[in-house]
């Protein structure tokens, strides 16, 4: 068996060219060559807290994770799957990478003990409830 080269002469390669000297080498490359993303992030206050709800379709809540150092709050995920495929003697092995990284400054007047966090139909919620304010005591004193 021996290879031939074929070139399709109905597509004219100096559209290629023009593309590549407009464009550039990125032209040529595959769309998605970083497999980083953000997600969309929507963030209430109410009263008495402040509620973030984070888009992770497709996310497991085990790949997942909320970490609080000081007052930055921090979203993240790091995902690697393989698949595989053995037929005869045809082996195929792809990996796929995908992380995130969201990060967001906490107000001094929240409590860092009761933040929660629950996963459902590829949404994060996260809590994070406003410290109780005490109220001012407004007192008379006799003076003797």
């Amino acid at each position: 068996m021996s290879l031939i080269a074929y070139r399709n002469k109905m597509i004219n390669p100096g559209i290629f060219n023009f593309l590549n000297d407009v464009i550039g080498d990125e032209f040529m490359k595959p769309a998605i060559s970083n497999n980083t993303f953000s997600p969309a992030v929507n963030v209430r206050e109410t009263e008495k807290s402040f509620e973030l709800e984070v888009a992770v379709p497709g996310l497991k809540k085990k790949d997942i994770n909320i970490d609080l150092n000081e007052n930055l709050l921090t979203i993240s995920s790091k995902i690697k799957e393989e698949s595989g495929e053995v037929k005869d003697d045809f082996k195929r092995r792809e990996f796929s990478y995908a992380s995130f990284e969201r990060s967001f400054t906490i107000p001094e007047d929240t409590d860092e003990n009761k933040i929660e966090a629950k996963h459902e139909d590829g949404v994060l919620f996260i809590t994070i409830p406003k410290k109780e304010e005490k109220p001012t005591i407004k007192k008379l004193i006799k003076i003797a």
